[in-house]
């Protein structure tokens, strides 16, 4: 991370990468992204999770992959990526844990839920095979067991409604916000 505070970082990186697609998917980066914050605002979630849903995917912003990584057969394991690099921005667990944990969310709700795989999107489905496709018993009861378990399934629910073309969010200024107000 630059000498930059983290929000002016946070608006460079969407500045500079938020016009590329999302992974396959008809939104960009950064219209993902305010979807997922926008959900979450009208869900009533927490300032924390709020932020966590905005910057959920922040990890694909700061990697030098190219954006079709995936159909080129690598993970790039942006919710790790992301969530240590918001750590280190200063951003407390109630917000990286979620995002850390957001891809084995998707691994958890394909393991219990058969109807939850059959909705992914053929870009979602590619991503869960590199990341290792549903999770078996033994992980499922140790993801269960997580204390944020709870928020990185909600986190992934706004995830997966974050992919709609043309749809009118808040602006980024307005998310930027509320991870302000829970920047440490």
């Amino acid at each position: 991370m630059s000498d930059t505070s983290p929000l002016s970082e946070i608006r460079r990186l969407y500045a500079q990468h938020g016009a590329g697609m999302y992974a396959g998917e008809l939104v960009t980066q950064l219209e993902h992204a305010l979807q997922a914050a926008h959900f979450a605002e009208q869900a009533g979630e927490s300032s924390s999770l709020v932020a966590a849903a905005l910057l959920h995917d922040i990890g694909h912003l700061t990697h030098s992959f190219d954006e079709n990584c995936a159909e080129q057969g690598i993970d790039d394991e942006h919710e790790a990526t992301g969530a240590e690099w918001l750590h280190e921005a200063g951003f407390n667990p109630e917000v990286t844990e979620p995002i850390r944990l957001h891809v084995p969310a998707k691994r958890y709700l394909c393991a219990v839920d058969s109807a939850y795989f059959e909705q992914l999107s053929a870009a979602s489905r590619l991503s869960l095979k590199l990341q290792g496709g549903p999770l078996d018993d033994s992980s499922v009861e140790r993801f269960r067991s997580n204390p944020f378990f709870e928020a990185a399934v909600r986190l992934r629910g706004y995830d997966e409604q974050a992919k709609q073309v043309g749809l009118k969010t808040p602006p980024l200024s307005h998310f930027i916000e509320v991870a302000a107000s829970v920047l440490s």
